[in-house]
């Protein structure tokens, strides 16, 4: 069987797969700082999710990349894991 990366490669040479996976690049980034922030903070999704008040699905559905959270969810969630939210805009590409 292949790797995930050997597939991802293979996949990303089609225009149609390239197109839709790059239109997902901000909500998949956003969820791999939520993921790397749970990491450093050594804690579970239910860990973070008690101290945002909230569910531990909630806290997978913030993660998933798939829907990008509220500005209220993210200062919670940052706060759960001891950071800060700090937004900017920068030029696109």
């Amino acid at each position: 069987m292949k790797s995930v990366e050997a597939w991802k490669r293979k996949m990303l040479k089609n225009p149609a797969f390239r197109k839709e996976y790059d239109a997902l690049e901000e909500e998949f980034a956003l969820a791999n700082e939520l993921i790397g922030a749970r990491a450093k903070a050594k804690l579970t999704q239910a860990q973070v999710a008690r101290r945002m008040g909230t569910t531990q699905s909630a806290v997978a559905r913030m993660e998933s990349g798939r829907k990008l959270p509220s500005t209220a969810s993210l200062v919670k969630y940052a706060a759960a894991t001891g950071h800060k939210v700090e937004i900017r805009l920068t030029k696109a590409r």
